[in-house]
């Protein structure tokens, strides 16, 4: 009936000739937005697959959220971001944990960054932090064996990241979350660097450390190595 696009769009401008309504200005075009970090494509994750459950706790960043992966009904965690800190120092604990693989480290699952709320989507360890499993678990469960049996564990995982070149730099009992069958992971990597040429990471000038754990070192000349993490 019409030879072109355009005879069909200026017909229907005129006359509604079976739509609802005429045609009167052209819709702009949704573009979608590109991942705002270097993080390949395959780690975006649509947010409408992610459904928010309970909050489990909270950190420099953001908040931490249980949640569950729709895709394939999987619980994950949930790492959101605060309004008032930076995108990129958030993300890099992302592209950090992308290129780690260990069973004692916590694993980076997806991130959504196409439009905030922005979201890092790892594992979910049932268990909470190392730190409150210890004090709320019974003597007679964390028996000397046990004990050994989870410091091992998470041994295992800085010779790992040593052996990578990555600095952790905020290794605590906090930062380790516990699975089941006594099964511990180093996470948190918001502070962790890879360490290139040199063997220290010297930190940027305004930088933000757990004072009371941070190596000497860390504190008179911002300087942090594998060292630095033994010492913690």
């Amino acid at each position: 009936r019409f030879a072109t696009l355009q005879q069909l769009i200026h017909h229907h401008s005129i006359t509604t000739d079976g739509l609802v309504h005429l045609l009167l200005y052209p819709i702009n075009k949704h573009k979608i937005q590109p991942a705002l970090f270097k993080i390949d494509d395959k780690w975006e994750i649509p947010r409408s697959e992610i459904a928010m459950k309970q909050k489990l706790g909270g950190g420099q960043y953001g908040e931490v959220y249980e949640a569950l992966w729709k895709r394939y009904n999987k619980v994950v965690a949930v790492k959101t971001l605060k309004e008032t800190m930076s995108l990129q120092d958030f993300l890099e604990e992302a592209d950090v944990m992308k290129d780690l693989k260990h069973p004692n480290l916590v694993q980076l699952l997806g991130i959504c960054t196409l439009e905030p709320p922005y979201y890092i989507i790892t594992e979910f360890m049932p268990h909470g932090c190392l730190l409150d499993y210890l004090k709320r678990r019974p003597r007679t469960e964390l028996t000397s064996t046990v004990l050994m049996y989870m410091a091992g564990q998470v041994a295992s995982a800085m010779t790992y990241l040593e052996a990578k070149n990555f600095i952790h730099r905020d290794l605590a009992a906090r930062n380790c979350l516990v699975g089941d069958n006594h099964v511990v992971k180093v996470g948190d990597f918001g502070l962790a660097r890879l360490v290139k040429c040199e063997d220290h990471y010297t930190a940027k000038h305004g930088a933000k450390f757990p004072i009371k754990w941070t190596a000497p070192e860390g504190l008179e000349r911002n300087q942090f190595s594998t060292k630095s993490d033994v010492w913690r």
